[in-house]
């Protein structure tokens, strides 16, 4: 039997059939880590005592040989009895673990690091990726204290470092730098003192087009060294920064061969102009599958993607075809994220071409009337109106009851865009997220497994829990990356800034630069539903800005204005502004506007508001506020339940500004 070990992550071992092998307990564990760290040497059993125990208890020599004898059984179960072990072998005062290189993921990954460089850039990108697939956590988990396995855990975690760097190197080599760029930006975010990171994330920017991003890194990476370390940054820096200013020719980007791809494209545009007749309906249909990859593409396409969208939901019309309108809007079933529609009357007219079409199709057509109530279910989010949930929940009765996949995550979807009724719906929203991830990877169904992937980061952020978070931007970075879905990265860059200020830990300069950084991914990007007004309240909910300072806070400047005017004194006009203020949209940021309102009337001690205020709020006590959003937080929703509760019965709030 062969036997592999694992160590990059908690210490296992599993059979040539891939199954675990029970190792028992943690000391079982630490006595065959401790033999991995010797790589084949002696350890011996004095040695063993000392180190799985402070103060060795008495037996303890004894203890050891029996924890050898159970690891031997395990690994080699089939050693015929008092035959000597060709494994976990006795030798001389000790023991030692005589595996094959191949059989321990930590020494195969060290090969494989070591082997990159001498590799041709495709074949090194394929074995350093599978080989950072094999990590499973820190290296040696659970052993994090223990002083024989520092060292070791030191020098892995740096070759995990090194590879992903290597990585990319090897995308840059093959002109794939845009696909380099999130996993470089979450890597210098992780370990911001890693100077060739740096220079590597600014390439691949320069490489991918975007000067302006690749320049502002530079800044960054000097002003976190200069301001934290107190060194300035090395000549790789320095010369980077100075190429790219004067635009030096060694710095263009190597071009893939896409000329296979335009022929093949450039032959079957042709084929179908010649076989299908120009005013064919097949045409529609067709014409919709394009504007549904189109949409995906971000920025200009995004944009093409809406307006041909309505007007082939036109043409299907005026053609008198209820089915074909069905099938034309139904097929548009491109995931959507965010909860504020980037065009109301484009929203509007396809929810009345839907609702239209619904009326007019026969019963038994299950499946496409189940596309059109989730196209109504999204095209009508953040909307206060019971048709959209009726829509939504009418839609997943039907998929689940067609068993139909790429119908139940359509239908998802639409439940996702309607699960804003109230505050304190992260947890839902997560199960559907997680649902979402599963249909999809069994299908293949990949935009709608990274649509999983973006509602579980919301929802694990809602809940505070940002290592799940962590873990589902990570999956969903692989995803985008391995097919070509470049609007990912504005969702993950932007939930990473939010990290960065959720955690404490950075200062006000780097969290809005973090901030500013990701804002700039969204110019041109398509999405005027999630960037008005976005960057201001993100600076805002992160104590940057104040709400006084004249910024364009977009659809959420009614619900700033109270508290810009009581910055500026203006007490009475900022208690008609609240008074005034409409029912937050039940979106993505609902449990946010609603901290906004109640500062305010903490603030000007309005009673009634603050009244409102907690019973909205009050399901959310245990969520974040705005971090279901995955980009921002204005902090636990506890904290304004308590500051509400306090004002209001000490009637106190006149005095209080916080």
């Amino acid at each position: 039997m062969q036997v592999v070990f694992g160590v990059l992550g908690p210490v296992v071992a599993w059979d040539d059939a891939g199954d675990a092998i029970a190792l028992k307990g943690p000391r079982h564990r630490a006595v065959l880590a401790r033999l991995v760290v010797a790589r084949g040497r002696v350890v011996p059993v004095n040695r063993l005592v000392d180190d799985l125990w402070l103060d060795p208890p008495p037996g303890a020599l004894s203890a050891v040989r029996t924890f050898v004898a159970s690891l031997r059984r395990a690994v080699e179960p089939q050693r015929p009895a008092r035959t000597p072990a060709k494994l976990l072998v006795t030798e001389g005062p000790g023991y030692a673990l005589r595996a094959e290189p191949d059989s321990v993921d930590a020494w195969r990954f060290e090969q494989v690091v070591a082997a990159a460089a001498t590799l041709a850039p495709e074949e090194a990108l394929t074995r350093l990726q599978e080989a950072l697939g094999w990590w499973r956590g820190s290296a040696y988990a659970g052993f994090a204290d223990a002083s024989w396995a520092l060292a070791e855990r030191s020098r892995l975690a740096e070759l995990r470092l090194q590879a992903i760097e290597q990585v990319a190197v090897a995308r840059l080599s093959l002109g794939l730098a845009a696909e380099a760029v999130p996993d470089l930006d979450a890597h210098v975010t992780e370990h911001p003192w890693r100077e060739d990171a740096w220079r590597l994330l600014a390439l691949a920017l320069y490489r991918a087009g975007r000067q302006g991003d690749a320049l502002a890194v530079l800044r960054r990476a000097r002003t976190l060294l200069v301001e934290q370390l107190g060194v300035d940054p090395g000549p790789g820096l320095r010369h980077l920064e100075t190429d790219i200013l004067n635009q030096a020719d060694h710095l263009q980007p190597s071009v893939r061969n896409t000329d296979a791809a335009g022929r093949v494209w450039e032959a079957a545009a042709a084929a179908y102009d010649r076989t299908v007749a120009t005013g064919a309906r097949a045409r529609l249909e067709s014409t919709v599958g394009l504007l549904r990859n189109l949409a995906v593409t971000g920025g200009g396409g995004l944009q093409a993607a809406r307006e041909h969208r309505i007007a082939a939901t036109a043409a299907a019309e005026e053609l008198g075809d209820p089915e074909l309108t069905a099938r034309v809007i139904g097929a548009y079933d491109v995931p959507a994220i965010w909860t504020r529609s980037d065009d109301e009357q484009h929203a509007a007219a396809i929810v009345q071409a839907a609702e239209r079409a619904l009326t007019a199709l026969p019963a038994e057509q299950e499946a496409a009337r189940a596309r059109l109530l989730a196209t109504i279910a999204l095209e009508s989010r953040g909307t206060h109106g019971s048709r959209g949930p009726e829509a939504a929940r009418e839609a997943e009765q039907i998929a689940r009851r067609l068993d139909d996949p790429a119908v139940l995550v359509f239908a998802l979807n639409g439940l996702f865009m309607q699960s804003f009724h109230r505050a304190g719906l992260a947890s839902k929203r997560d199960d559907i997220g997680a649902e979402l991830i599963a249909v999809s990877a069994r299908h293949g169904l990949v935009t709608y497994e990274v649509l999983g992937h973006l509602v579980r980061i919301q929802a694990r952020s809602a809940l505070a829990d940002f290592a799940g978070a962590d873990e589902q931007a990570s999956a969903v970075d692989r995803l985008a990356e391995r097919h070509e879905l470049p609007l990912v990265g504005v969702f993950t860059q932007w939930y990473r800034a939010l990290r960065l200020a959720a955690g404490g830990q950075a200062s006000a300069a780097e969290v809005e630069a973090a901030y500013r950084d990701a804002a700039a991914r969204l110019d041109g990007a398509g999405m005027p539903g999630l960037e008005g007004g976005l960057l201001p309240l993100a600076l805002l909910a992160a104590g940057n800005v104040h709400p006084d300072e004249g910024l364009d806070w977009g659809p959420y400047e009614p619900w700033v204005r109270p508290l810009a005017l009581l910055a500026q004194d203006r007490r009475a006009d900022a208690a008609a502004a609240l008074r005034k203020v409409p029912e937050p949209p039940r979106d993505l940021l609902y449990e946010a506007m609603w901290c906004l309102i109640a500062q305010a009337a903490i603030a000007l001690d309005d009673q009634d508001a603050m009244r409102r205020a907690y019973q909205e709020l009050a399901p959310a006590a245990a969520e974040l506020a705005g971090a279901g959003s995955g980009l921002l937080t204005f902090g636990p929703v506890s904290d304004y339940l308590r500051k509400l509760r306090m004002v209001s019965a000490n009637g106190s709030g006149a005095s209080n500004q916080g």
